[in-house]
């Protein structure tokens, strides 16, 4: 069984009390669906309520911590090494129609590194967890990066713009990308979280993963999942992957690179 040091036990805590009331709501919504007004109202302060909990969670814990929350934004900390980087609820969207796939995104920053972070999937119970150099983890069982060295085989995963996103490379690259990898591989897969989908990679269920314009509370777990399960995350032009960067690419030690010549590859065609 593996040991979670005292900072994971934190995260973990804060994720199952939060993930608990967000299965709770998702009940509601999910009667929601058949009303006139819809559901719209109701996930918000779902995601509100989620992120209550994390605040207070996570701030009893270590009330010096800096905090960046996906619906808060910024809050500076008495300890400014330190920051949470946190989204309460990945996959609105799935939520908002009654699909059973989104989840709680918690990482720790130290120094401008991400050392720590947790994707918990409340309707799995599945907590992916990472400690900078000691490995990645799915609850008890250690994860690795898939060994799927042929792109004929392999699965890739990704992200779609969608209506009203006004910055970022746009719909017209997104799709030279997908067309450029959908040729070259067994299936493109687009699940609506881009936490989860990292956390896939890291678990060997996706061999790679890519998208545009993420924010840093989309990532900050996902990433340092799949870097301690033996894979690797660059932005398309292979620089490494930092937070804040405009896209980035996860995969697989075989993978990644082949990957990353088909989006590069898009990037340079004619529009």
């Amino acid at each position: 069984m593996a040991l979670r040091s005292a900072i994971i036990n934190v995260m973990a805590m804060a994720a199952d009390k939060a993930g608990r009331r967000l299965v709770r709501d998702f009940g509601e919504v999910e009667q929601l669906q058949v009303s006139r007004k819809g559901p719209a109202d109701f996930v918000s302060s779902a995601d509100t309520r989620a992120e209550k909990i994390l605040r207070e969670s996570l701030g009893q814990a270590h009330p010096d911590f800096g905090m960046l929350m996906e619906e808060s934004g910024e809050t500076k900390g008495r300890d400014e090494r330190h920051r949470w980087i946190v989204d309460p609820l990945d996959g609105t969207t799935n939520f908002l129609h009654g699909l059973p796939h989104f989840c709680i995104s918690i990482a720790l920053e130290r120094d401008g590194q991400v050392v720590a972070g947790v994707v918990y999937d409340p309707v799995k119970d599945e907590l992916f967890w990472a400690e900078r150099g000691l490995g990645a983890y799915i609850n008890d069982r250690r994860l690795r990066v898939s060994g799927r060295g042929r792109m004929r085989e392999a699965v890739f995963a990704t992200g779609i713009p969608f209506l009203g996103i006004q910055d970022g490379p746009g719909h017209a690259l997104f799709l030279r990308q997908l067309g450029s990898v959908m040729a070259g591989c067994a299936g493109v897969r687009r699940f609506g979280s881009a936490a989860l989908d990292l956390a896939y990679v890291a678990a060997g269920r996706y061999d790679g993963y890519w998208e545009n314009g993420l924010n840093p509370w989309d990532v900050a777990a996902g990433v340092l999942l799949v870097r301690e399960a033996g894979g690797q995350v660059t932005d398309v032009s292979g620089r490494r992957y930092e937070l804040g960067a405009a896209n980035v690419c996860a995969g697989n030690e075989q993978l990644h690179q082949p990957l990353r010549k088909l989006l590069r590859s898009a990037e340079t065609k004619d529009k």
